[in-house]
């Protein structure tokens, strides 16, 4: 099993720029499936992007050309970079894994571990 802890978040003003960071810790190669979801108050949780074993990217494509995913396997951690945040962005940023990665799709129901969550506030 592994743990997830996200950080990074905050408040921030619209237009501003944001990097969320997922560090996971456990006895792992870090050779998996690995996502960010949010969920904003009274809204559904929506898939925002996925890296697969491969550094593979996906990204949602409300998302794409603001939203980027990446990794660093040195530091067991995975980013998600936020530019132009709007004040619709603002959302609880839930970092999570499927392992076993023979497949990865932008999918929650797929997932296996969740971290706590990071609260991103942007105010216009």
């Amino acid at each position: 099993a592994i743990q997830l802890v996200e950080s990074g978040g905050g408040s921030v003003q619209a237009g501003g720029s944001l990097r969320l960071s997922c560090t996971a810790s456990g006895t792992t190669d870090m050779r998996y499936c690995m996502a960010w979801f949010r969920r904003a108050p009274g809204k559904k949780r929506e898939g925002v992007a996925r890296i697969d074993k491969d550094d593979d990217v996906s990204t949602a494509v409300s998302m794409v050309g603001r939203f980027t995913i990446s990794r660093d396997r040195s530091k067991n951690t995975v980013y998600l970079q936020i530019e132009d945040l709007k004040p619709e962005d603002t959302a609880m940023y839930y970092c999570a894994a499927r392992l076993n990665d023979n497949y990865c799709y932008l999918w929650d129901g797929d997932m296996q571990y969740w971290g706590q969550g990071a609260q991103v506030t942007v105010s216009s």
